[in-house]
């Protein structure tokens, strides 16, 4: 049993080990790895020459606001592992496992599980184990029924094939793959033009789009893995941009060499979402593609000769791709160019 004492003063110890139960069996049934132990452990059998470990720690930002207000929360998790993924992608490396955090005023064991069956759902997808996490209560904390998530995840690369951009040249070609929605940024925004500007609910349709709010805007963050896999390890990338919070503008000059910048062609169909949120929040062209991503999740960088090799890699994975635009020297101003 809980202490009286502490559970008077918000923390319910019995309901917490409920929640690690609930997580226990569904990794049991999916036999991915043992929870409930002070720590993990993650065996290297992998035989790299200089092999170097790659991380990254993210959080999903205000969508979990959308989640509270649809009081669905089996997606939030997976959008995490998928964006973790996505961001040791870019670098060429593999993911090995993953560690959660979930922190809340008040521990409701079904509401965890339901986070945490989304984190292990990416997980499997993705080929890798949750190899541990953390649950706090906090009362006093978070408002009633909130919580906040960040994940954790450590990938492998082989020094030599570290994508760090620095063979990146003048005349190279942006590939864009189209996100499955907002992803996980923007979202402030967003929320802003749907719920206060327009006045707007969950439950309401969005014009074009074929489905509520609520739904359009928790659409699961996709997971580039599988279909940039195979071209990472034939070589054909020399870089690539995951279009996150920054967008465009931001995030493409990340892996550019300081002395190039790149023109970026609007040639692929905007989603009807990104189209309502322009129009009716009047965002400009700058902002729209710094604040969203407007429709596309990734962007590869290749050179021109390795175009129809990695076109046919993409088709054969039934990857949608869009020449969206190419590498220029930066004389000054902007180093990205919208057209």
């Amino acid at each position: 049993m809980a202490s009286d004492k502490y559970s008077r003063a918000g923390v319910n110890i019995d309901k917490g080990n409920q929640a690690v139960e609930k997580i226990r069996d569904m990794v049991r049934r999916l036999g991915v790895n043992e929870i409930g132990k002070f720590s993990g452990f993650f065996p290297l059998q992998q035989k790299l020459e200089h092999p170097v470990l790659v991380s990254s720690a993210d959080g999903v930002g205000t969508k979990l606001k959308v989640a509270f207000m649809a009081d669905r929360h089996d997606t939030v998790g997976q959008d995490l592992v998928n964006h973790c993924v996505d961001d040791i992608l870019v670098y060429g490396a593999d993911p090995l496992f993953f560690l959660d955090y979930i922190a809340t005023g008040k521990v409701e064991p079904d509401t965890i599980s339901s986070i945490v069956s989304g984190m292990l759902e990416g997980c499997v997808e993705n080929g890798f184990v949750l190899l541990g996490g953390e649950t706090a209560e906090m009362p006093g904390f978070y408002k009633e029924n909130e919580y906040d998530v960040a994940g954790f995840i450590v990938g492998l690369v082989d020094r030599g094939r570290i994508l760090d951009g620095s063979n990146i040249r003048k005349g190279d070609l942006l590939i864009g793959l189209p996100s499955t929605g907002l992803h996980t940024n923007g979202y402030s925004l967003a929320r802003h033009i749907l719920f206060e500007q327009e006045g707007l609910s969950v439950n309401s349709p969005i014009p074009g789009a074929g489905a509520t709010v609520g739904d359009e805007l928790l659409k699961v963050h996709r997971s580039y893995l599988k279909p940039v896999r195979p071209l990472i390890e034939e070589g054909y990338v020399k870089g690539m941009a995951h279009i996150t919070g920054g967008g465009f503008i931001d995030n493409i000059p990340r892996i550019l060499p300081d002395t190039l910048g790149a023109r970026v062609e609007q040639v692929w169909p905007i989603p009807p979402v990104f189209r309502f949120l322009v129009e009716k929040g009047e965002v400009s062209l700058e902002e729209r593609f710094r604040v969203f991503n407007m429709g596309i999740g990734m962007v590869l960088i290749i050179a021109p000769d390795m175009l129809s090799r990695v076109e046919s890699s993409l088709k054969a994975s039934a990857e949608p791709f869009y020449l969206i635009g190419q590498v220029l020297p930066h004389e000054g101003g902007a180093r990205i160019r919208i057209q």
